[in-house]
């Protein structure tokens, strides 16, 4: 068996014989509107502003203390968000900046 193959003999074993396709030929038809009409502007309508009935607010509830193991404070802070992590992150950067020990007991929606 002859294992040396020609370039055009592998492309027939994997491809199968060639087929030239029918050349296609394509027509380009151009559509005429004859009757064009003017569109009148539409005038801008003034959007009215909507208020928001419901706020999404969390309160997370933290104890805060400047000791160690000292006393320490409850603080509430009320946040405008629905994600909890935003809203504790958010206490707790808040308590910071006048407290050295900050702890997060909870967060609940209002």
């Amino acid at each position: 068996m002859n294992t040396e193959l020609t370039e055009e003999e592998m492309r027939r074993a994997l491809f199968g014989e060639s087929e030239s396709p029918a050349p296609v030929i394509h027509s380009l038809v151009q559509d005429t509107v004859s009757d064009v009409g003017t569109v009148q502007p539409v005038k801008a309508t003034k959007k009215k502003q909507v208020s928001n009935a419901f706020t999404p607010r969390l309160r997370v509830t933290l104890r805060v203390g400047n000791e160690f193991e000292g006393k320490m404070h409850e603080v509430v802070h009320e946040a405008n968000t629905l994600s909890s992590l935003v809203a504790e992150q958010e206490a707790t950067k808040m308590a910071r900046k006048k407290f050295r020990f900050v702890k997060v007991i909870s967060v609940k929606s209002m």
